[in-house]
């Protein structure tokens, strides 16, 4: 029989490193089958890339200009519509849409998409409907043709990271290949999308893979490899922001110099990522505490959006706030915007414009509005500092490039992924030093004002923690509330000695808690029992315990225990007591090896 047991397993139940999966009937895959899948989702989402921008450009095209086309040049500014001051209602009637696709089909379409990609991750083993694919499409496609001030890569890595979901349910893979897959498609997505290969892979490697390993980094690269030849099938090679007159950067300020000048702006741009963080989820408490009904709430949002679209450009001649926002980024780095009180003017109306946007309940990226801001704020700065010295030579454009960086790794945490982003885009590598530095202290200021990120904050307001950066799944997830049980039954101490006789193991609670007076002792040690019948009650009492509170996190816990040489903790609600009454869970080696089973799924 010990052969017959060996054979099964070498035949299907072993990984690539000859150890055997924990999951019945979810053999892995070798790692040829892999490359196999992420070529079919770095296919799919090369594709997936081409049609969505096709599907952006039709709505864009029927709302604003009442005609029928699949092409839209989202770096060229939006004309001014044939409607008139009708184009107020255009997003209104988007919103009514998005509602409804929200409403009805997939309410994960709703908002940017990456935090529900972590919640699938960490929460739900990995597995996202289908459904959501084509709702997110459609819904993001809507919400960004009507003029709702959003970006193409929250709703990209979402669909991309649904299709990997969905072929490793076909292939029946184990979670830890399943989240790979995962972070293929979003990989690709991106990817293909922005022309960024090298930025598709940072953002998967830095913000969705749980482990980082040889195997997993390929399996990701060969997908955002593969998506980004696909779309430059259909968008040739140019970057995004085709800027060639500005493609080196020369003088001392890209040196030492720009990169001192960016120490104190890089802080600016940090306070700037945390408003911005702190504002949208302002405005979407505001819209759900005034608002119960979502049609009415996201369409109400949307007519201010469609009222300061109309102001623009009235006033400019251009809608500005509307859409992804690339045609004032171009502006920016071209020069043709430079009055800093102006850009400020843009980038607070950006900021205002995406928060009324997505906190309303649009379906839409927080990239493209990061880039929106930071190039603005950017070029504010460095206009202004060239107005007060000019005889310092100072470009505007590097500190258009530094902000949108800084912007973009400040309110996502993801910092290499800000770098090289922004680099594939612009090929304006002459700005280096200052990319780094601004970036760098973009994020250390806001962790410091708001700890979470844009993306992970809407999971943390749901009592759900993620990681920035790349941690173990189960210091990430976990606190004392979701390790603890409540399976525990209080014993007064004067009680032991009928508990020591009644006592079997296996039957009653799983734990039992001693108490004196309404205070905890400690906890009762039933593998003591037998050795120390005879002695007296409270020898079968562990009193060395620590003291946790529900929210306390995985890793406070872990060094509390090693620091009192214990394997017990007793939760308390709220912290600081000892009472029994507040006593809400128990903790011990069972508990901690039960999470660390669960979270080891998630681990290559």
């Amino acid at each position: 029989m010990g052969g017959t047991t060996e054979r099964a397993m070498t035949e299907g139940e072993r990984d690539s490193d000859g150890q055997a999966d924990d999951a019945a009937g979810t053999a892995p895959l070798p790692g040829a089958a892999m490359l196999g899948l992420a070529i079919i989702i770095g296919i799919a989402g090369g594709f997936g890339a081409i049609a969505f921008k096709a599907i952006i450009a039709f709505f864009h095209n029927l709302m604003f200009r009442g005609e029928l086309g699949l092409v839209h040049d989202p770096t060229a500014v939006i004309a001014p519509s044939p409607l008139g001051a009708w184009i107020i209602l255009v997003p209104v009637a988007g919103a009514a849409l998005v509602t409804l696709i929200t409403s009805r089909i997939a309410p994960e379409a709703r908002g940017g998409g990456v935090p529900e990609v972590l919640n699938a991750i960490y929460y739900e083993k990995g597995r996202i409907r289908p459904v959501v694919a084509l709702a997110k499409a459609a819904a993001s496609a809507i919400s960004i043709g009507t003029g709702g001030s959003v970006g193409r890569e929250g709703p990209m890595v979402q669909i991309g990271s649904t299709v990997g979901s969905a072929v490793a349910t076909v292939a029946r893979i184990p979670v830890r290949q399943r989240i790979t897959l995962i972070a293929a498609g979003a990989a690709a997505a991106v990817a293909g999308t922005f022309n960024a290969p090298i930025g598709g892979m940072a953002f998967a490697l830095e913000l969705l893979l749980v482990s980082l390993s040889a195997r997993t980094v390929s399996l990701v690269a060969v997908a955002s490899v593969t998506a980004t030849g696909i779309g430059r099938l259909y968008s040739g090679l140019d970057p995004a922001f085709n800027v060639p007159e500005i493609a080196q950067f020369e003088g001392e300020v890209t040196g030492l110099f720009a990169a001192v000048l960016c120490v104190p702006f890089g802080v600016l741009v940090g306070v700037a990522a945390a408003g911005f963080i702190r504002g949208l989820y302002r405005v979407e408490d505001i819209f759900e505490q005034r608002f119960a009904n979502p049609y009415l709430r996201h369409m109400c949002g949307m007519l201010l959006v469609g009222l300061m679209m109309y102001a623009l450009l009235r006033a400019t001649g251009q809608y500005h706030v509307a859409g992804v926002g690339y045609p004032t980024v171009l502006d920016v780095l071209r020069g043709v915007l430079s009055d800093p009180l102006f850009l400020l003017l843009l980038c607070a109306a950006k900021m205002l414009a995406t928060a009324l946007t997505l906190g309303s309940g649009a379906s839409g990226g927080v990239f493209a509005p990061s880039l929106f801001l930071g190039a603005t704020l950017g070029a504010a700065v460095g206009n202004a500092l060239a107005m007060v010295a000019p005889a310092a030579g100072i470009d505007p454009v590097v500190f258009a490039v530094a902000g949108m960086a800084g912007m973009v790794g400040g309110t996502s945490g993801a910092v290499i992924t800000a770098i090289t982003m922004t680099l594939e885009q612009t090929r304006d590598y002459g700005a280096m030093l200052p990319i780094i530095t601004t970036v760098a202290l973009a994020h250390m200021v806001r962790v410091r004002l708001v700890p979470q990120s844009i993306y992970t904050l809407k999971l943390a307001r749901r009592g759900m923690r993620v990681p920035e950066g790349l941690q173990a799944a189960v210091s990430a997830t976990h606190n004392a509330r979701t390790v603890m049980t409540r399976e525990f039954e209080l014993l007064d101490v004067g009680a032991i000695e009928d508990w020591k006789a009644r006592y079997r193991p296996g039957d009653g609670a799983m734990h039992t808690v001693v108490c004196r007076d309404g205070e905890v002792l400690g906890l009762a040690r039933p593998d003591l029992l037998y050795l120390l019948r005879d002695e007296a009650p409270d020898t079968v009492v562990d009193t060395n315990y620590l003291a946790a509170a529900p929210t306390s996190r995985w890793a406070v816990i872990m060094r509390g225990l090693r620091a009192k040489g214990t394997d017990t903790a007793l939760v308390f609600n709220p912290r600081g007591s000892r009472r029994q009454s507040d006593l809400v869970g128990v903790i011990t080696s069972h508990e901690i090896a039960r999470a660390a089973r669960e979270g080891a799924d998630l681990l290559d």
